[in-house]
């Protein structure tokens, strides 16, 4: 039978992006760019891979899909339960889990999400719940609030008391968690951090949680990419629920995990409790293009190249803390164990404002953050530097050597304009927008940075004239 033709109010649904919106092509071409000119050092991004991009850009975005396998509120899901149940499959080998003790909801649209579920799963409104605070390194959706607000809904549903690091070491302080569970006395214990470079002590959260009858949750956003490829501990046999993100060290798309333990002595029947809070708990219809994207992800994480990429991630950031050690800057905890570092600059005189500021001006990409001590969120002491992205790029620890070197020339650069300009960071931006030093280490990070190959798009093929400054 012959197709017939387009109404004309539909011709736009098969034009390519460049000619119908022009606009909004350009922004992505420029952000193109910007990824492939930039050390990308914000810890918790990821270069994704082209099989990735190519299924969540996929026509499984058309698809409705409320409910689990072979229990959806709408029709023609087959292959959706099809693509839901390997995405779960592969989620559990990545981790070398056995489905007779572990399970996996896949749904989550992101680890915020997933964490709500997670914790609206095991606790009531205003039951008691532990996390790492936020300037300890911990994550807002742990709990976090100040003296004066409930910051997150984690905070506001459930009551929350925070645990922290030893301000000498900068190591958690499990004896004073285990005195103050003791008191408080907890439903939930989470752990899990977002600028913590240490391994956690799964064992010791799992004996403090016992002697109060907590559920212990690790949420592994940042290290799960470490775990599968077991240059991380593993929260699997001391947890009885385990989530993340899939797009940090995991390099899949921006969504969620939540692994519930089948063999929960709390709770028989957590895989019920888990599915009913994602949906309809906290949200609709899964996002089966992201799912799918997942799945590419996760049967990637199951190889052995992976684990020589997780190898190359920690002797990556091993080095260039070493690096930035050897300068004379101060990094907590002494060094780190995983994929990132946190870089104290209050010895220097430095905010963690200023350092992200200048290194934005000469194309280094990395985030200011809260270190223990602080005086206030709203004027960190440090910056937060990871390794996962830029290893995407295969670079080696002489290259991220290197990379210090420049992060120390611009804490040197950022000093001087700093002794002009004054405290405020409006005035320091207006000076280094204009100063030479910056704009000639910009031009030699750039210059480095395109040296390296861009996983997922290949720069050859984008304008650079058309889009040049």
């Amino acid at each position: 039978m012959a197709v017939k033709p387009v109404d004309t109010w539909n011709t736009c649904l098969n034009v390519p992006l460049e000619q119908e919106d022009p606009e909004v092509y350009d922004i992505i071409e420029q952000e193109k760019i910007r990824q492939w000119s930039c050390l990308e050092l914000i810890a918790s991004e990821n270069f994704t891979s082209q099989a990735v991009m190519e299924a969540n850009g996929s026509a499984l975005t058309n698809k409705y899909s409320e409910g689990l396998p072979g229990a959806r509120y709408y029709g023609g899901n087959e292959y959706i339960d099809i693509l839901e149940k390997l995405c779960q499959e592969r989620a559990l080998k990545a981790f070398d889990l056995d489905p007779t003790k572990w399970g996996v909801n896949v749904q989550p649209y992101s680890g915020s999400t997933a964490n709500f579920a997670a914790v609206m799963s095991v606790l009531e409104p205003h039951d008691r719940l532990m996390g790492l605070d936020l300037p300890s390194g911990g994550h807002l959706s742990h709990g976090y609030a100040t003296p004066k607000k409930k910051i997150t809904s984690s905070a506001i549903v459930w009551d929350s008391m925070p645990y922290r690091v030893d301000p000498a070491t900068g190591y958690i302080d499990y004896d004073k968690l285990e005195e103050n569970a003791t008191l408080f006395r907890p439903k939930l214990i989470i752990c899990g951090a977002s600028a913590y470079p240490r391994e956690f002590d799964y064992a010791r959260l799992r004996k403090i949680a016992d002697i109060n009858g907590s559920y212990l949750m690790a949420d592994i956003a940042h290290i799960s990419g470490l775990v599968a490829g077991k240059e991380a501990a593993s929260p699997f046999d001391y947890c009885d629920i385990v989530t993340t993100t899939t797009h940090k060290t995991l390099r899949g798309p921006r969504a969620g995990l939540i692994f519930f333990s089948r063999t929960c002595e709390k709770n028989k029947d957590l895989e019920s409790a888990v599915n009913g809070a994602v949906f309809p708990g906290a949200q609709g219809g899964p996002h089966n293009n992201t799912i799918a994207g997942i799945a590419v992800a996760l049967k990637q994480a199951a190889t052995p190249e992976w684990k020589q990429y997780a190898q190359q991630i920690r002797k990556n950031c091993a080095a260039m803390a070493a690096k930035l050690v050897s300068h004379g800057y101060k990094i907590v905890t002494d060094g780190t164990e995983n994929h990132l570092i946190l870089w104290d600059l209050r010895p220097n005189g430095l905010t963690g404002s200023k350092m992200e500021k200048i290194c934005d001006l000469v194309n280094i990409t990395l985030n200011k953050n809260a270190v223990h001590g602080d005086r206030s969120a709203a004027v960190p002491g440090g910056c937060r530097v990871g390794a996962a992205a830029l290893t995407s790029r295969s670079l080696k620890e002489a290259d991220f050597e290197q990379i210090a070197e420049y992060l120390h020339r611009a804490a040197v650069i950022a000093l001087k304009i700093q002794e002009k300009t004054g405290k405020k960071l409006k005035d320091f931006v207006a000076a280094a927008v204009n100063d030479e030093e910056v704009h000639a280490l910009q031009k030699e990070v750039q210059a480095f940075a395109r040296s390296f190959p861009m996983p997922g798009f290949d720069p050859s093929k984008i304008n650079l004239a058309k889009y040049s400054h």
